[in-house]
């Protein structure tokens, strides 16, 4: 996966890691920052998803679609698909261009609106990645958990950078019997997450 990845993919993964980088340093509004999750965290998801059960892939957060591209590459080496939710318009539209540009729009479902007004279609989850405002975490644990496949992974970010506004989720999830969770340090802190 890693070593064969399209020309267009890692041109639009390096311009959005320059975007990302100038946001951190400049006063970018916060509507249009990215806080994208860093190479590093991108690559662990794409080995994460690869592992999968048989399912529906979901993303909740999408941003500029930066971690989409690299579980895009999972959904081209398993010959699956990925749903992306993006609630904020300025951040689709990106989006969408990115998956335009970096050639993945036939793998790639760009759904705008808020997540949660869509998880009660989803009932045969394989893997969701769950990166969003850390106010929806909880409602969205809540709604995938339940819907999981057995052996089917929730991964949610920011488990360490954020664990103060995201701690009733995190207990929530480490005392879930439902599933076998940790936390990984890996880039801002990754929260894992197994169906039984």
């Amino acid at each position: 996966m890693f070593y064969q990845i399209p020309k267009p993919i890692l041109d639009r993964m390096a311009y959005l890691e320059r975007l990302d980088a100038q946001d951190r340093t400049d006063n970018t509004p916060r509507l249009r920052r990215l806080r994208q999750i860093p190479p590093e965290t991108g690559k662990f998801l794409a080995l994460l998803a690869s592992n999968a059960p048989e399912g529906d892939w979901i993303e909740i957060g999408t941003s500029a679609g930066y971690s989409t591209l690299w579980l895009a590459l999972a959904c081209r080496a398993m010959g699956r698909k990925i749903t992306t939710f993006e609630v904020l318009e300025v951040k689709a539209n990106l989006a969408s261009e990115t998956f335009k540009l970096a050639g993945v729009d036939d793998v790639v479902e760009l759904i705008r609106g808020d997540a949660r007004h869509y998880l009660s279609c989803y009932s045969n989850v394989a893997f969701c990645f769950l990166d969003a405002e850390k106010e929806v975490y909880l409602d969205c644990y809540e709604a995938i958990v339940p819907n999981l496949v057995r052996g089917g992974l929730l991964i949610a970010d920011n488990a360490i950078n954020h664990e103060t506004a995201l701690r009733p989720m995190l207990d929530r999830a480490l005392q879930d019997e439902r599933v076998d969770a940790l936390i990984v340090p890996i880039g801002k802190g990754e929260l894992v997450c197994r169906r039984w």
